[in-house]
């Protein structure tokens, strides 16, 4: 098994209406993150400390 792939995930912050943001943590180091309506588009990169410090912060509204 090749863990050096990205996992990729739907995130639990990704709404019911198509626009879904899949996350990868399974990366030694980065969490990579990209839109699922575009698989082969851009992918962003997250250190861990900046990806957990996001999704910890409360939704704006």
């Amino acid at each position: 098994m090749d863990t050096a792939l990205p996992r990729w995930h739907k995130s639990t912050r990704s709404g019911s209406s198509g626009d879904c943001v899949e996350v990868a943590d399974n990366l030694p180091g980065p969490v990579a993150v990209r839109d699922s309506k575009d698989p082969t588009g851009a992918v962003l990169s997250f250190s861990a400390a900046a990806w957990t410090a996001f999704v910890a912060r409360p939704p704006q509204r």
